[in-house]
């Protein structure tokens, strides 16, 4: 029988043989780090084979768990327990543990109290940074949402505003920094306000950049080509980012009937995704840590602190299937509103479509994830290497193109005011490929100026 018509719903189970009395401690870490994650369940009766054995005083044993789940847990999380019948008349008792709300979660035994959490398939102790996230969670609040030391009055938020206007076309107010999270009535700032300002005093928000010499961090005589470490607000860490790897790559072409197809390096789209990605879901409980680009020859790696969020391993799942869990609420809800991110996370999807979308795409260049307990890394091929040097400058326009310039069309009909930077997230390209294609195309103009103005398509016939 499988197992998982067993535990139902639950994702995380662990299984065990016999109910240890003496030794609660070997099973009941399993029922902490299930209460302080995801929850799951544990089923007596069955062996590490999966083989099932089953238990000779099933009402016993579900009595002995309760009581010992009861005594032992603290505060006692929600549980429920229940008995299997196998066709050959074994019985199992199953305990399903819910996710709580009141985190942590302690195992209280030989006078000390532990919490747990589930990493990959495993009950592992807290960390301190673990439990301090665990503290926040019980309290229904957020790093980035708890008020600092630091005074509005004391920071300035140009980066902010500009931003801010840049993409709606709308002024930001101070006041709109408590309307936004970023500050409270009393006039101090947020952790978010503190790390959105010009000067973040965060001093953990920084971001180091290098381009290596080869294809790991032992080049050889010179083992970096280029280096730079950044600090500040985070929008200027995005900007900043952004702008190391574009001076570190390269971007071959090929001509078409009408014009040149660009064939870069990295995808601006990918990386973009990737950065804020970084930024706004990394574990800013990490004091001393960082988030990292690293440019070797054949790829790209961004790097956050702070893995998966439900202490799962990125690379045992399907990336594309992965709902998103937002660590900084507050945060995550900024870049939604100056149009670095969506609400409905879509990021992975993003970072793979922007490659698949590229011309020089092939499957084995396609962007991979991995990620521990302690970290997560995003790895971007480069699209250019190990690609023979004689590239085609004579080629047809093909089907890529014509696609191009429907998704253009398409956008712009959904939103006749959108701009040409918006135009070049949403298909993974440049501001400046877009500017282009849309010149060669003698149905779409521009009326008016600014923001005021807006597009209108022209059908052919």
């Amino acid at each position: 029988m499988n197992i998982k018509d067993l535990i139902g719903e639950a994702t995380e189970y662990d299984k065990k043989l016999v109910l240890e009395e003496k030794k609660p401690k070997s099973w009941c870490k399993s029922v902490s780090a299930f209460a302080n994650t995801f929850g799951g369940a544990l089923v007596f009766g069955i062996s590490d084979e999966g083989q099932i054995v089953g238990l000779d005083d099933s009402e016993s044993v579900a009595e002995k768990i309760s009581e010992i789940v009861k005594t032992r847990l603290d505060p006692i999380p929600e549980f429920k327990l229940k008995f299997h019948k196998s066709d050959e008349g074994k019985v199992l008792v199953i305990l399903d543990v819910y996710k709580g709300d009141e985190t942590p979660y302690y195992y209280s035994g030989d006078g000390v109290l532990e919490a747990y959490v589930r990493v990959g398939n495993e009950s592992v102790k807290a960390t301190a940074v673990e439990l301090k996230r665990l503290v926040l969670r019980g309290k229904n609040t957020s790093y980035d949402s708890r008020n600092s030391t630091y005074l509005v009055e004391d920071y300035a938020f140009s980066k902010l505003k500009e931003r801010y206007k840049k993409w709606t076309g709308n002024s930001f107010d101070d006041k709109d920094l408590i309307s936004f999270g970023l500050a409270n009535e009393q006039g101090k700032l947020t952790n978010a306000g503190a790390l959105l300002a010009d000067e973040s005093p965060i001093l953990c928000s920084r971001l180091f950049c290098t381009r290596w010499n080869g294809l790991n961090k032992s080049g050889g005589a010179v083992d970096a080509l280029d280096d730079a470490e950044y600090s500040g607000s985070v929008i200027s860490l995005i900007e900043n980012g952004e702008a190391f790897i574009k001076r570190n790559y390269k971007t071959k072409w090929r001509k078409t009937a009408n014009s040149r197809e660009e064939m870069p390096e990295y995808v601006e789209r990918s990386y973009h995704e990737a950065l804020v990605n970084a930024l706004a879901h990394r574990d800013y409980l990490i004091n001393g840590s960082e988030v990292h680009i690293d440019i070797y020859d054949d790829r790209l790696e961004i790097y956050s602190p702070g893995g998966m969020p439900d202490g799962s391993m990125i690379q045992d799942r399907d990336p594309l299937t992965v709902p998103s869990t937002r660590r900084n609420p507050v945060l995550a809800d900024i870049f939604n509103r100056l149009g670095y991110m969506e609400r409905k996370g879509s990021g992975f999807g993003k970072i793979i479509s922007g490659y698949e979308f590229q011309i020089n795409y092939s499957k084995h260049k396609r962007p991979s994830f991995r990620s521990d307990r302690y970290q997560f890394t995003v790895v971007m091929p480069n699209l250019n290497y190990n690609v023979p040097q004689d590239v085609p400058q004579d080629v047809p326009q093909d089907v890529p193109q014509d696609k191009l310039e429907a998704k253009i069309i398409d956008l712009i009909r959904k939103d006749s005011k959108i701009s040409t930077e918006k135009i070049a997230i949403a298909l993974g390209v440049s501001s400046k490929t877009i500017k282009r294609h849309i010149k060669e195309m003698n149905n779409v103009s521009f009326i008016g100026r600014g923001f005021s103005g807006h597009w209108e398509i022209t059908d052919n016939e």
